[in-house]
C-alpha cells in the first residue's frame, strides 16, 4: 500500500512538473473542487519548480489562486444548484463523504460567511466549505472575496516553504508545520473576532 501511494505521488509530481503553470492550476482546481489531491502536495511542488527556475514565484501564486478559485466556484455551484439532498445522495461519487460534508456544514452554520475565510486554513474544511456556502446561497461576490482572502496567504506560505526547503519539505517541514496549524488558525480566528467586536462597539457609540 505504501509503495502504491509513493508511486501515485511520484506520478502527480512528474505530471505537475511537466505541465508547468497549467499543472499547478489543474492540481489546485481538483483540490478545491473536492477531489482528494491535498494542497500540501501540490503547493510545495510549485515551490520546488520556482526554486529550479522553471516558473516564477508570482506566476506560481497566480496559477494557484486561479485554480483554487475555479475549483471553489465549481463546488459552490454544486451546492447552489444541487442542494443538500443531492450532495448527501451523490457526493460519494465525486469524493465527498457525508462525514466531510457535515464537518464543513457545521463550521459554516456556526460562523457564517466568516467561515469561508478561516475555513480555508482548516484541514478537510478548506476543501469542502464551498458546498454549504453554495447551499446557503451566499452572495457570490462575498464568497469570492472571502475565499481569496483566506486562500492566498495559505497558498503563498506553502509555495514558499516548497521553494526554500525543496525535497526536505515532505520529510521535515510538513510534520512540524501541521503541529502549529491549529495555533495559526486560533490566532486568525481571534483576530477576526476582535475586528468584528470592535466594529460593533464603534457602531453602538
Amino acid at each position: 500500500m505504501i509503495g502504491y501511494i509513493e508511486k501515485l505521488l511520484g506520478f502527480i509530481v512528474d505530471t505537475i512538473n511537466s505541465m508547468g503553470y497549467f499543472g499547478i492550476y489543474a492540481g489546485m482546481l481538483l483540490e478545491s473542487a473536492c477531489i482528494p489531491l491535498p494542497s500540501e502536495v501540490v503547493l510545495p511542488i510549485a515551490g520546488g519548480m520556482v526554486s529550479k527556475g522553471t516558473i516564477s514565484l508570482l506566476g506560481a501564486n497566480v496559477a494557484v489562486a486561479l485554480g483554487s478559485l475555479t475549483g471553489s466556484l465549481i463546488a459552490y455551484a454544486v451546492g447552489h444548484y444541487g442542494g443538500r439532498p443531492f450532495i448527501l445522495k451523490y457526493g460519494k461519487y465525486f469524493f465527498v463523504s457525508a462525514e466531510h460534508f457535515y464537518t464543513a456544514e457545521r463550521t459554516f452554520n456556526k460562523y457564517g460567511v466568516v467561515a469561508v475565510f478561516f475555513g480555508r486554513l482548516l484541514p478537510i474544511v478548506r476543501t469542502f466549505i464551498s458546498l454549504p456556502a453554495g447551499i446557503a446561497r451566499m452572495d457570490l461576490k462575498k464568497f469570492v472575496l472571502y475565499s481569496l482572502l483566506g486562500m492566498v496567504p495559505w497558498n503563498f506560505l506553502l509555495i514558499y516553504l516548497g521553494y526554500v526547503f525543496g525535497e526536505k519539505y515532505a520529510q521535515v517541514i510538513r510534520p512540524i508545520f501541521h503541529k502549529f496549524e491549529y495555533v495559526v488558525i486560533a490566532a486568525l480566528a481571534l483576530g477576526v473576532l476582535f475586528v468584528i467586536f470592535r466594529f460593533k462597539f464603534k457602531k453602538a457609540k
